[in-house]
């Protein structure tokens, strides 16, 4: 399996998620932009780096997909925030046929972890999802499981905080079947890039609209067939 971990600026949590990334996994860590050490902790760690000159937090989830080879392919924070150890389990839902992409719904471990003005535009983006797609997730958030070719096949084009929600937007149009499963979310190592900050949160937020307002379309599978 290949582990997806977006980066910027994540020095001081890297060796723990890498450390939690389960044995025999390949963590592909795409270094954004960062200033600090993180792409050298991560080689020094043994992931694989990629580097992403394009800033956004999609421009750096598709470098990752791009560079991946594993037939499975995970997403997952690099903050420390999420737990990459948790990633089996979704990928076991894969497997055994019971969905074709798995999202992780954020729960809170204590107070003040999840800013309330995220949770409203989480909120908010969900409510929109579920009329434009009939979907009953409950958070958009970034830690998921999915196979490689069929990810490649929706033909993802946002490259900001549109990402995440522009691929269960894609699954749906195609008719997957998508499962969300209850993860726990943690206090995350330094500061937050997008859910820290109202200006953060109205930008993702913001993203997240212009993906739901773009006409629906069925991709096809790889084969060139429709699923």
């Amino acid at each position: 399996m290949d582990v997806v971990l977006p980066c910027l600026d994540e020095a001081a949590a890297l060796p723990w998620v890498i450390e939690r990334v389960p044995a025999g996994w390949r963590p592909i860590v795409v270094d954004n932009g960062s200033t600090d050490d993180s792409a050298r902790v991560a080689a020094a760690l043994g992931a694989l780096v990629v580097s992403e000159r394009r800033r956004g937090f999609g421009s750096a989830c598709h470098a990752g997909l791009l560079a991946a080879t594993a037939e499975v392919v995970c997403f997952c924070d690099c903050d420390a925030s999420l737990d990459p150890a948790l990633l089996p389990a979704m990928v076991d839902a894969l497997r055994e046929g019971r969905a074709d992409l798995v999202v992780g719904r954020r729960r809170p471990t204590r107070g003040g972890v999840w800013p309330v003005h995220a949770r409203l535009g989480n909120a908010a983006v969900a409510r929109m999802l579920r009329r434009r797609t009939g979907l009953r997730i409950r958070d958009i958030g970034p830690m998921r499981a999915a196979r490689r070719t069929d990810l490649l096949a929706l033909g993802l084009a946002d490259r900001r905080s549109g990402y995440p929600l522009e691929m269960v937007v894609r699954a749906a149009d195609a008719g997957w079947r998508v499962d969300e499963v209850d993860v726990p979310y943690l206090p995350r190592t330094g500061a937050s890039k997008v859910t820290g900050t109202w200006r953060g949160t109205w930008t993702a937020v913001r993203d997240m609209s212009a993906v739901l307002r773009g006409p629906a379309r069925r991709p096809t599978r790889p084969d060139g067939g429709e699923r």
